[in-house]
């Protein structure tokens, strides 16, 4: 497995380290390769924050700059669903069609999503797709069509294998891992999160939240 991989399966979290990040593209397309997507349609994107512009005075060091409310010059984020502690899709689905599973995961039932994007509304990651969205009548009749997004790859978790868009980042930038390996692995190579205190309670819950306190 690739060295931003430390642990698979129940309990893991995934994380981008934004200090790693050189926006290839590399993860979108071993997602998009490894289940099959159509081109128009992708389960990770890479956003990219203050483009062409030059930080100032913290180089590389884009996470802590951005916690400090400081210029990170340009940062790039790769952004998925983090299968957050306290999702906020689940809590607004009115038909219980996405579920934060005992392992961990976030999951979406297809045959209950009734397409009302209520979903997109609140990921403050832009995790949900709606690939076949009328988005005119979406929001008040629910003809959105299903929701779409990162599965955090859980086959291949469950043989023992990371998700493909960590296992072939090239600089490791997408970390895999209980909250403590990722927050370890952050503190090991001086990079910082890139969310606020908010956010990061949001992916990890208030108590693994603290792990990054550092």
């Amino acid at each position: 497995m690739s060295q931003g991989v430390m642990s698979t399966g129940e309990g893991a979290r995934i994380f981008p380290d934004v200090e790693a990040c050189i926006d290839c593209g590399g993860c979108v397309v071993a997602c998009k390769r490894t289940w099959e997507l159509p081109p128009q349609e992708q389960r990770i994107s890479i956003a990219t924050m203050f483009e062409g512009q030059e930080s100032q005075g913290m180089n590389a060091s884009s996470g802590k700059a951005l916690n400090e409310r400081s210029f990170p010059g340009e940062t790039s984020i790769p952004m998925q669903c983090y299968h957050c502690d306290n999702a906020p899709c689940v809590s607004v689905c009115p038909t219980d069609a996405l579920q934060k599973n005992g392992d961990g995961f976030v999951q979406v039932s297809d045959d209950l999503c009734v397409g009302c994007q209520y979903c997109l509304s609140a990921c403050p990651f832009g995790a949900p797709q709606f690939p076949e969205a009328d988005d005119g009548a979406a929001r008040i009749f629910g003809t959105g069509g299903t929701m779409d997004k990162c599965t955090m790859c859980e086959e291949r978790q469950s043989i023992g294998k990371g998700p493909a868009c960590a296992e072939e980042c090239a600089t490791d930038a997408i970390l895999v891992g209980s909250a403590s390996d990722i927050a370890g692995e952050l503190d090991r190579r001086g990079s910082a999160p890139a969310f606020n205190q908010q956010a990061m309670e949001i992916v990890f819950g208030k108590q693994e939240a603290k792990v990054f306190d550092r």
